[in-house]
C-alpha cells in the first residue's frame, strides 16, 4: 500500500479540515462576543465560557495546521508552505489563497498575543484581539473563493449559516448593550 500525494484522499481531508476550521472559528467568535458582553448565568458561568473559547481556539489551530499541511502536501496544486503564510504570492488562485494566508496570519497573531497577554498588558492584548473580527470574514471569503464546496448548495448554506449566526450574535450584543445591566442597578 502506498500513500498518494494526489487524488481524492488529500482533497477530501483538505476540504474537511477547512470546513471544521471555519465552523470552529465561527463558534470561537460567538463565544468571544458572549464573553465580552459580561453577561453570565448560573447554568453557564463566565469561566466556563472562557474555557470553551480557549479550547475552541486550540481546536482551530489543530484543524488549521492539518488544513495547511494537506494543502501543501497535495501535489494536485503547487501551493507551498510560504503561500500559506505570505499573502498573495501564490500562482494558484492568488486572491483567494492570499485571503486564507491573511486569515491564518491573523489567527496566529491572536494566539501569540493571547499567550503573551501577561507581558503585553490587558489593554494592548484587547486592542490586538479586535483583529478576530477581521479574521473571521477573511476566512469566510477564502472558503467561498477557493473552496469547492460553495459551488454546491450545502456549501453556500453552510457559509450563509455562519454569517447569520455571527450576525445574530452581534445584533444580540448591540441590543443588550442598549439595556442597562441588572448588576448595575442599585437596590434600596
Amino acid at each position: 500500500m502506498s500513500l498518494s500525494l494526489n487524488g481524492p484522499g488529500l482533497w477530501y481531508l483538505t476540504r474537511a479540515t477547512g470546513i471544521v476550521s471555519l465552523l470552529m472559528l465561527t463558534f470561537s467568535v460567538f463565544l468571544g462576543v458572549v464573553i465580552r458582553s459580561r453577561r453570565s448565568s448560573r447554568r453557564l458561568p463566565r469561566f466556563v465560557l472562557v474555557g470553551l473559547h480557549r479550547n475552541a481556539s486550540l481546536m482551530i489551530l489543530i484543524f488549521l495546521a492539518l488544513h495547511v499541511a494537506t494543502t501543501v502536501i497535495d501535489s494536485y496544486t503547487s501551493i507551498t508552505l510560504l503561500d500559506a503564510f505570505a499573502p498573495f504570492l501564490s500562482q494558484y488562485r492568488t486572491v483567494w489563497l492570499g485571503l486564507g494566508a491573511v486569515a491564518c496570519d491573523l489567527l496566529l497573531a491572536l494566539v501569540v498575543t493571547s499567550l503573551l497577554r501577561e507581558r503585553i498588558g490587558l489593554r494592548t492584548w484587547r486592542l490586538l484581539h479586535w483583529t478576530s473580527y477581521l479574521c473571521w470574514p477573511v476566512a469566510l471569503l477564502h472558503a467561498w473563493g477557493t473552496g469547492s464546496d460553495p459551488g454546491v448548495a450545502w456549501g453556500r448554506y453552510l457559509g450563509y449559516g455562519c454569517v447569520a449566526f455571527i450576525g445574530a450574535t452581534l445584533l444580540w450584543r448591540v441590543m443588550i448593550g442598549l439595556r442597562p445591566d441588572p448588576a448595575d442597578t442599585l437596590v434600596p
